[in-house]
C-alpha cells in the first residue's frame, strides 16, 4: 500500500498542512480574518497577517467565545459541539476536499445554527467528509456570537457575524481553487440561526457576486430585529455589564464577563409598538435590520441566486418536548404564543384549530411557534424570491419524525442536519434521548436528502417543480417522498408577509 503524507495547500496568506482521512483531506481551523482581540471583536473583520513557514491544520481550533446550551432532555451535545475552545483565532473555516484532487468542484459553506449565541465547527454533525466523498468542497466556519457578534453598539458596524460570513465567503474566492474547489460555483447555506444569516447575506449588497447558490434550512427571512428592538437589548446588556452603551466601554471588558452578561438577557420583551419579537422570546440576538431580508429580496437583491428554501414539519417541538411543556400545554399557552407572533392572534388560533381538527394544545403551541420562527419567514423569503425569474426557487419540508423522547419529539427543528451532512450513523445521534431517537431512520433516507444537496449544488435543480408563487409546490420528505402544491396553504395565508404589526391588517383566512 502506497502511503500518502498529509496534504499541504499554499492559500494566499500561507501554507497549511491537513490530514489525510481515508478518500478526504481535511484541513482544520484556517485563518480567514484576524483574531478579534480587544476592541477588534466590535470592527469589520479584517485579513489575517501571512504566516511564514506551514500552519499545522489537522487539529480542531478554538471556537467562538460562548456559553454552554442545553435543550432540556434531549441530547443536544452534537448540535453544539464541544462549547467553549478558548483562543484568539478563532474566525477560521475547516475544509474537506477528495483527497485525490482534481480542480473545478462545486462548493458548498455552511453557516451553523445555535441561536446566535452559540454553536462551532467543530459540532460532531458538521463533518464534511461525506461531501468530499462525493466530489463536493465543503467549507464550514466560525463566526463571532453572541455580544461581540450580534449587539447593535453605536460606534461599531451591525451585524458583525454576517460580516464575518461574508468574509469566509471573500477567503473562499480566493483561496479555494487551491483545494480543488470551483470559486464560481459556490453554494451557502446555514441552518436556523444560519440559515436566517444565509437569508441576510442573499439581501446584503457587499455579498454580489461571491456566491451562485443558497440553502436556507429552517430559517426566517422575516427573522431581523429593527434598530429599535435591538438598543433595548444593548441598553440591557450595558446595564448588565455596568458599562455605558458604546463600544470603546465594551472593548475593554473579557470575553468571560460578556459570554456571562450575554446569558442572562433573556426573556427581554422586544415588542413595540409597530412590530413583535421575531425570535418570540428565544434569544435576544439577531440580525439588526431596518429592512427584513424577504422584503429586501422582493425589491431584487439577491434575484440572481438560485434558492432551496425550507422547513420541518414540527419545528416548534424542539421548545416545549425535551422541556416537559409540550404534554402539559394550556388553552392559555396556545393563544400566548399566538399573541407573541401576529397582530391578531384569536383569529389566527380559530384558523389552526380549524385546519388540525383533533389536535392537541401542545401540537397547536407547537405548530404557531414554529410558523412564528420558521414558517412565516420562510414562506415570505420563498415567495420574494420566486418573484425573480432569472434565478430558480424550489421549496422542502422534512416530515421524517424522530421517536426520541417516548416517540414525541418529532420532525423537529435541526433533526435534517444528520440527513443532510449524511452522517446518521455516528452512534451519539442513536438512543432514547439522542437527536433521531431509538429506531433507526429509513435505510436510504440519509444518502437521499445528501445527495439532493449534493445535486443542487452541482446543477442549481434538486430534482422537483420549482416553487412559484401559485402553485408552490414543495417536496415533502420521509421514508417516501411526495410533491404537494400549497401544502398548509390556510396557515400560511393566515400570516402577514411582513412583520409589522400596528400598522397590518389582519389577513383573511
Amino acid at each position: 500500500m502506497s502511503h500518502h503524507p498529509d496534504p499541504l495547500v499554499t492559500t494566499a496568506r500561507g501554507a497549511v498542512r491537513g490530514l489525510r482521512r481515508g478518500d478526504t483531506a481535511a484541513f482544520l481551523g484556517i485563518p480567514y480574518a484576524a483574531p478579534p482581540r480587544g476592541a477588534d471583536r466590535f470592527a469589520a473583520p479584517r485579513p489575517h497577517e501571512p504566516w511564514d513557514g506551514v500552519r499545522d491544520a489537522t487539529v480542531p481550533g478554538p471556537t467562538a467565545p460562548q456559553s454552554e446550551r442545553r435543550l432540556g432532555s434531549v441530547d443536544m451535545a452534537p448540535y453544539f459541539g464541544p462549547g467553549w475552545s478558548r483562543g484568539e483565532d478563532y474566525l477560521t473555516v475547516d475544509v474537506f476536499t477528495p483527497a485525490e484532487g482534481g480542480g473545478g468542484l462545486p462548493v458548498m459553506v455552511f453557516v451553523h445554527g445555535g441561536g446566535f449565541v452559540a454553536g462551532s465547527t467543530r459540532s460532531a454533525l458538521y463533518d464534511g467528509s461525506a461531501f468530499a466523498r462525493d466530489g463536493v468542497v465543503l467549507v464550514t466556519l466560525n463566526y463571532r456570537l453572541g455580544i461581540a457578534g450580534f449587539l447593535d453598539l453605536p460606534g461599531a458596524p451591525a451585524n458583525r457575524g454576517l460580516l464575518d460570513v461574508v468574509a469566509a465567503l471573500r477567503w473562499v474566492r480566493e483561496n479555494i481553487a487551491a483545494f480543488g474547489g470551483d470559486p464560481q460555483q459556490v453554494t451557502l447555506f446555514g441552518q436556523s440561526a444560519g440559515a436566517t444569516v444565509v437569508g441576510g447575506v442573499l439581501a446584503a449588497p457587499e455579498a454580489t457576486g461571491l456566491f451562485r447558490r443558497a440553502i436556507v434550512q429552517s430559517g426566517s427571512g422575516l427573522g431581523a430585529f429593527t434598530p429599535e428592538q435591538a438598543a433595548r437589548v444593548t441598553r440591557a446588556a450595558a446595564g448588565a455589564l455596568g458599562v455605558e452603551p458604546r463600544v470603546d466601554a465594551f472593548a475593554d471588558l473579557s470575553d468571560e464577563r460578556l459570554v456571562e452578561a450575554a446569558s442572562r438577557l433573556a426573556g427581554i420583551d422586544l415588542r413595540t409598538a409597530t412590530h413583535h419579537d421575531p425570535l418570540i422570546g428565544l434569544s435576544p440576538f439577531s440580525l439588526v435590520l431596518d429592512t427584513q431580508p424577504a422584503e429586501a429580496v422582493a425589491a431584487g437583491l439577491g434575484g440572481d441566486i438560485d434558492l432551496l428554501i425550507g422547513t420541518n414539519t414540527e419545528e416548534g417541538h424542539l421548545y416545549l418536548v425535551p422541556v416537559g411543556k409540550y404534554a402539559t400545554s394550556t388553552l392559555a399557552d396556545v393563544a400566548d404564543a399566538a399573541a407573541r407572533s401576529h397582530p391578531d392572534p384569536t383569529r389566527l388560533v380559530e384558523t389552526y384549530r380549524g385546519t388540525r381538527p383533533g389536535a392537541s394544545f401542545g401540537a397547536l403551541r407547537s405548530a404557531i411557534m414554529g410558523d412564528a420562527l420558521f414558517g412565516a419567514g420562510t414562506w415570505a423569503l420563498a415567495g420574494a424570491h420566486a418573484a425573480h425569474p432569472e434565478s430558480a426557487t424550489y421549496a422542502y419540508e422534512f416530515a421524517w419524525r424522530s421517536h426520541a423522547l417516548d416517540g414525541r419529539l418529532g420532525a423537529t427543528h435541526a433533526v435534517e442536519l444528520p440527513f443532510v451532512f449524511d452522517v446518521t450513523h455516528l452512534p451519539q445521534l442513536h438512543g432514547p434521548t439522542a437527536v433521531l431517537g431509538p429506531d433507526a431512520p429509513p435505510a436510504d433516507l440519509a444518502a437521499r436528502v445528501h445527495e439532493t444537496w449534493v445535486r443542487f449544488a452541482r446543477t442549481g435543480d434538486p430534482g422537483w417543480d420549482r416553487y412559484d408563487d401559485g402553485r408552490r409546490a414543495t417536496m415533502r420528505i420521509d421514508a417516501e417522498w411526495t410533491q404537494v402544491d400549497d401544502p398548509r396553504g390556510r396557515e400560511r395565508r393566515a400570516w402577514p408577509a411582513r412583520l409589522t404589526t400596528t400598522a397590518a391588517r389582519p389577513t383573511r383566512p
